[in-house]
């Protein structure tokens, strides 16, 4: 990797400014970045001749995103393929916990497998890609469901209609698949153990896309002869950080909460 160069590393800088705020002046660039005000108006200007930034209608001063940055992240999101980023994620993740991972993706009311790494142990969960199984009874489907709207849901899940079961502890009522999707809401994790496999647990997080929607999840399947508590929550830490892995490679930027002081995290 060869060295930085100041100029670049600085228009950059500028246009990650925007990445928070949709206006800014050269005076507001400034002070935000604390370089030269004839630097900053030498860059902004590059920039808008290149169309990375325009100028406002009517308020020629100040400036947004343009249309060039959007033609890149257009083509970026082009060349994008949840499976095989999927892959790549859950590698990663199964090499650090040596357990079974899951992508899956909703269809209607069933999830399908799109990317998958086995675990090393001898006991471990059998599954593959493009397996299809209820989504109320998985963890992956729950964290899913807990995404949709409310009208798609009762559209999928009529109140009142009993959910078939793959196990003695599956959810079948509607009114016990609602009451999980709310703590699912909540927790921003869904678990189950043993609802679609009467020897494993589960744990699964949300995936996003470059437009901010769940477009998958991640799971981590555990033989219960594995299982506890202490376990549960370590493995909760790693599918949060895998899921959140993925959709960095999806094109996925996180709001910075309100009380941050510093960039997108």
């Amino acid at each position: 990797m060869g060295r930085a160069v100041p100029a670049v590393l600085r228009a950059l800088d500028i246009l990650e400014l925007f990445g928070t705020t949709e206006e800014l002046s050269i005076p507001e660039i400034h002070a935000k970045l604390a370089l030269p005000r004839t630097t900053v108006h030498e860059l902004v200007g590059t920039l808008v001749e290149r169309s990375y930034l325009a100028p406002v209608p009517g308020q020629p001063h100040r400036f947004r995103l343009g249309v060039g940055v959007f033609h890149l992240g257009s083509a970026y999101a082009e060349r994008l393929d949840l499976a095989r980023e999927g892959q790549a994620a859950a590698e990663e993740v199964a090499a650090a916990c040596d357990e079974t991972v899951h992508v899956a993706v909703l269809e209607g009311r069933e999830v399908v497998y799109v990317a998958k790494v086995d675990s090393t142990h001898p006991v471990r969960m059998v599954s593959a890609v493009g397996r299809r199984l209820p989504a109320h009874c998985t963890a992956v489907g729950l964290m899913l469901l807990a995404r949709l709207e409310q009208r798609t849901l009762d559209t999928l899940f009529p109140p009142g209609r009993r959910l078939p079961g793959l196990t003695g502890r599956s959810l079948t009522t509607s009114r016990q698949l609602r009451e999980r999707l709310g703590a699912v809401r909540t927790d921003g994790l869904a678990q189950e153990y043993c609802e679609s496999n009467e020897a494993v647990a589960c744990v699964a997080a949300p995936v996003a896309d470059h437009t901010g929607t769940t477009v998958a999840a991640m799971s981590i399947s555990v033989p219960t002869v594995r299982w506890s508590p202490e376990r549960a929550t370590e493995l909760a830490g790693l599918v949060r950080e895998g899921a959140s892995a993925l959709s960095s490679r999806l094109g996925h930027v996180p709001t910075p909460r309100p009380d941050s002081r510093g960039g997108p995290g």
